[in-house]
């Protein structure tokens, strides 16, 4: 199939999940982030509080959300293939003074990548975030989320 050409459309033009039923399970592994930036007075607040909101733990809530995500992206993404998650990484820093930096890494061995299951595992962690610091702001901007690095199939994309 040409790379130019969407894979969930059948020849009719209707929507379809991908058959990976003759392709061969190898590991597999994404990358994605995310980031999640504050207003410059919720920031501070945030850091003088060590990442704790009335809520709770900020970056422990968010892995554990991020980590459900990735195991339930096939319930959520019409045509994702339900996959067993061999690992699964969520990591949230400072990145400069005013945003967090949410990577999600995903490990498989199968048919088909993880490309998904990290993108949701960043992206619900960003919303946890989010959602547990609402209370401080509703000016907090999310994003971009993208796709850093995915290997294994037949192309290498980026950097895992």
């Amino acid at each position: 199939m040409p790379r130019n050409t969407l894979t969930h459309l059948d020849a009719d033009g209707r929507p379809a999940m991908v058959d990976v039923s003759g392709k061969t399970a190898t590991p597999r592994e994404a990358l994605a982030t995310c980031r999640v930036r504050f207003p410059a007075e919720v920031a501070r607040q945030l850091k003088r509080n060590g990442l704790r909101s009335a809520k709770g733990g900020i970056v422990d809530t968010a892995i554990i959300a991020g980590t459900m995500a990735v195991k339930r992206t096939h319930e959520l993404i019409p045509f994702c293939h339900p996959l067993p998650i061999d690992g699964c990484r969520l990591n949230v820093e400072w990145d400069g003074d005013k945003a967090l930096r949410i990577d999600c890494q995903v490990r498989t061995t199968h048919r088909t990548g993880v490309e998904m299951e990290a993108l949701t595992g960043a992206t619900v962690a960003a919303l946890t975030v989010y959602d547990m610091c609402k209370a401080l702001s509703h000016a907090i901007v999310l994003g971009p989320a993208k796709l850093v690095g995915k290997r294994g199939g037949k192309r290498d994309v980026g950097q895992v």
